[in-house]
């Protein structure tokens, strides 16, 4: 099946200024980021904070120019573009902001941010633009009543959901979900993944699937790319990534994970400190300054995503480590 979206080698470094303006170096955000994500699939990419995840999803959607590398969408180059081509090729690929609210603006009312983008990208009536707001409002389950209110005056679900329906507007084809379950009740998560699963299936979405949430990630997506410091380290189906995690970082994220009543029964692998600065990315593996199973070589070679024979891809010198598989057993009482 040929990809709808194609990354390949992609850079994104934003200059490091001091007090008087001058460049004094360079924060590698993005640092050789190469991905593919086929028709009508959820791609989750999950990582800490600051690990380039954000800014990934920015960068395909052109919100940032790229420093280097590729990125086509539907068979066509989009990076490098004039921002009015960019606009008409990045159609159908729509970016959803973590925060909906503070991508509306608050001076208007629900509809006129409805309505904007078909203003802007559609050549329509303006009868057929309120058809096609009040279809899309419809689809994410909002009352026509919304339409009159402010941004301030919904909840945190709502706007997401204004933003949601800002985008089907359009009716893209791939949509890029920046944290969409981020600072919800759990019922309301639910209720969002429950329109979002609904949502691509009406409308035959592909979702990039941006989040820190892996019990999120686990129950939504197909495919998992774990990010650390710029690069993903590992990459593969879901089920295989969290039952087999061969990198140490994510075999670290995995053990983090909290359950109800215990703690997740894995190889005990720590995530010490904090990562180090993106200007001055270590050399070598750039996980190995918090790495239980650093050796020499780790400083020395920094090591590519290699395909593993289960099909994963995994950016570890000692990916061949024997994996115990992940048990979703409880510990209860004393740790072993």
């Amino acid at each position: 099946m040929t990809p709808i979206l194609v990354v390949d080698d992609l850079h994104k470094h934003f200059p490091v200024r001091n007090v008087w303006g001058v460049r004094t170096g360079w924060a590698r955000a993005l640092d050789g980021v190469s991905l593919q994500v086929a028709p009508g699939e959820v791609l989750a990419v999950v990582g800490e904070s600051g690990c380039g995840k954000s800014t990934l999803g920015k960068t395909i959607a052109g919100i940032h120019s790229a420093t280097s590398g590729r990125v086509e969408f539907d068979g066509h180059r989009i990076d490098g573009l004039s921002p009015s081509t960019g606009r008409r090729m990045r159609r159908a690929l729509q970016y959803c902001y973590q925060d909906p609210g503070a991508s509306l603006d608050p001076h208007w009312k629900i509809g006129s941010s409805l309505l904007e983008p078909l203003v802007v990208h559609e050549d329509m009536t303006a009868a057929e633009r309120r058809k096609r707001v009040d279809e899309v409002l419809r689809a994410v389950g909002l009352p026509e009543a919304h339409l009159g209110l402010y941004p301030h005056e919904i909840s945190g679900g709502q706007q997401r959901r204004v933003g949601l329906a800002r985008i089907l507007a359009l009716r893209p084809s791939l949509v890029i979900l920046d944290e969409p379950t981020s600072g919800l009740d759990v019922s309301v998560q639910a209720n969002v993944l429950g329109l979002l699963a609904d949502l691509r299936s009406r409308f035959d979405l592909t979702y990039l699937f941006i989040s820190h949430d892996l019990s999120v990630v686990r129950l939504f997506s197909r495919r998992i790319a774990v990010m650390y410091l710029g690069r993903v380290v590992e990459l593969g189906p879901t089920r295989g990534v969290f039952e087999t995690p061969r990198h140490p970082y994510t075999r670290s994220l995995l053990a983090a994970v909290p359950m109800i009543g215990g703690r997740r029964v894995t190889e005990t692998m720590s995530l010490d400190g904090e990562p180090p600065s993106l200007i001055a990315v270590p050399s070598g593996c750039r996980f190995r300054t918090r790495c239980a199973w650093a050796a020499d070589i780790c400083a020395r070679e920094d090591p590519a995503l290699r395909t593993m024979a289960d099909g994963c891809q995994v950016a570890c010198h000692f990916a061949d480590r024997p994996v115990a598989p992940a048990q979703d057993q409880v510990a209860r009482g004393e740790d072993h």
